[in-house]
């Protein structure tokens, strides 16, 4: 099959894939924050979509856009048919996991460990990229166990910049496969921003994204100042996601004015009113909301209200306007520039 051509589009910054956090009403309340950031979906398995006929993983709202999908899996041919169903969706990217540590990944063979196969990731990149026009990119960590980061990275980003990935994000962490959970293998790994860098130039040709630990939009800028063509944040940008999000677009694209989460809470009444009326439960919802006014006073009467509200039966749109007013009077009061960006 003849290689389609593939726009590549010069994102700036992109929230991470998260499971059981970045679902679709995560990202319905992040793209109310901020217009140009990219969002990612939860992992979702090629076996799942391909065999399991699970499409239902695949539903997402129009507004949305740009959203990725990431795909977990290890077979070409699978992979390259579960791509063809996101593309068919209207994801505007497919992103191809290599660095998730998980067990359940470990035992089908894909995510982290799939740092020791570059050759099968490079197989998989090409399927993906032939089955596709929108453009397949990668996600993986500098290596994982014993390797060493130094000699392992640039023979896998080699790998699959031969079978045209042009797109990468690099978490800056390697993975233990044995010995360190999920959760530990976040933290524990000491974080090696020099190696990531010293890819970019490597490879200058490609568009190198940085990953971990990255928890402010200075830190941010600090990276896309000193070379890389991209940060992902992860964590933060749940837990905090208005100190991320709410500026990321006039900070980092340069574009369009700050965001209000005062202005996005009401802007998700009636996505909740319709969500509810489906038979979904406000608490799918909130969850994701907990952390908008983190820092700022009134944030801790928001949280309860919508922690111990939301799960109640019948909860609906009225308990979030009421727990706004703990805190809309006080949002813009509160507010604190942006620190210069550090070095790094």
């Amino acid at each position: 099959m003849e290689r389609k051509s593939q726009n590549i589009v010069p994102w700036r910054m992109s929230c991470a894939p998260m499971m059981d956090w970045t679902d679709r009403h995560c990202r319905y309340l992040h793209r109310l924050l901020s217009r140009q950031t990219l969002l990612y979906t939860e992992m979702v398995t090629a076996p799942a979509l391909v065999r399991g006929g699970a499409l239902h993983l695949l539903e997402y709202s129009v507004e949305e856009h740009p959203v990725a999908l990431q795909l977990g899996g290890s077979d070409p041919e699978e992979l390259a048919q579960a791509a063809r169903l996101g593309a068919e969706a209207g994801y505007d990217e497919i992103n191809l996991n290599c660095g998730c540590p998980s067990d359940r990944v470990q035992s089908g063979t894909f995510g982290a460990v799939l740092m020791k196969h570059p050759g099968l990731v490079a197989d998989c990149v090409t399927a993906m990229r032939e089955a596709v026009d929108v453009e397949v990119t990668v996600k993986c960590r500098i290596g994982v166990d014993d390797q060493d980061p130094e000699t392992v990275l640039p023979e896998f980003l080699e790998q699959i910049a031969g079978a045209g990935c042009q797109r990468v994000i690099i978490h800056a962490r390697k993975a233990w496969l044995q010995g360190l959970s999920p959760k530990e293998n976040r933290d524990i790994p000491p974080l090696d921003y020099d190696l990531v860098h010293r890819m970019k130039a490597r490879f200058p040709g490609m568009h190198i994204s940085i990953n971990g630990g990255i928890d402010t939009l200075a830190a941010a800028r600090a990276h896309l100042d000193a070379g890389l063509d991209g940060v992902m944040i992860g964590r933060a940008a749940y837990h905090q996601p208005a100190d991320i999000l709410c500026k990321a677009d006039p900070l980092i694209y340069g574009t369009g004015t700050a965001s209000d989460p005062v202005t996005a809470v009401r802007a998700m009444l009636p996505y909740i009113e319709a969500h509810l009326a489906t038979g979904g439960r406000l608490h799918q919802i909130t969850r994701h909301m907990l952390g908008l006014f983190a820092g700022r006073p009134g944030a801790r009467g928001w949280r309860r209200m919508l922690s111990e509200g939301a799960v109640r039966p019948g909860a609906g749109p009225e308990l979030v306007e009421a727990a706004l007013d703990q805190v809309a009077g006080l949002w813009h009061t509160s507010e604190t520039p942006l620190d210069p960006a550090p070095r790094l």
